[in-house]
């Protein structure tokens, strides 16, 4: 009975989804971005929150979705919400995820934004980020960075043009508004994170 009881707990920890749920309070963490510079939240004094991206090189729905990430930080930096990318997999696991590959990556095309390394996967499980792209809306308030909203960008992961809604822009506004997100999670569509 003893055994069984063990087995079902193992089995509740291993299932069980890990990470923030949206009303949690986000924790700082402190990350090397492609200029070798440790970047964190508590930088960003006069954010009213941020667009959270767990991101990658290699993964076809993240390079699929670049611009539209580069496009949600030239929108939203100037209001307060400035995007802050992390790329979560292991460079050990995939080829092609270094941060030298990064660097190239970054500057390839354009980004606006700080993308940050992962480095020993400590940031990603915290949030519970399970694909890539992954998005967390952060929203600053007394006790701290606070999710409001976890998931996709928008509804059409490959192609920018079959856009419908537009869930990270929907969220933002409504913040911006004063107003609570109508829409709080949707499911993150992309590749999964890789580790060892």
């Amino acid at each position: 009975m003893k055994t069984i009881l063990i087995l079902i707990s193992s089995l509740f920890l291993f299932t069980h989804n890990h990470g923030y749920k949206v009303g949690d309070v986000a924790t700082d963490f402190s990350l090397s971005n492609t200029k070798g510079e440790m970047v964190s939240l508590a930088d960003y004094a006069d954010a009213k929150g941020f667009i959270v991206v767990f991101t990658c090189n290699t993964c076809p729905y993240s390079v699929a979705y670049e611009d539209r990430i580069n496009a949600l930080d030239a929108k939203y930096k100037s209001k307060g919400y400035p995007v802050i990318a992390i790329n979560p997999n292991d460079p050990a696991a995939k080829t092609g995820e270094s941060l030298d590959d990064m660097k190239t990556r970054a500057a390839e095309k354009g980004f606006t934004f700080p993308y940050l390394q992962d480095k020993g996967q400590h940031i990603y499980p915290k949030y519970g980020a399970t694909r890539t792209p992954h998005v967390f809306i952060l929203e600053k308030q007394e006790k701290g960075s606070v999710v409001q909203y976890i998931g996709a960008i928008d509804d059409s992961s490959r192609n920018p043009k079959k856009v419908k809604q537009r869930y990270v822009e929907d969220a933002v506004d409504a913040l911006l508004a004063g107003q609570q997100p109508k829409v709080t999670t949707t499911k993150a569509i992309g590749c999964s994170i890789k580790t060892l």
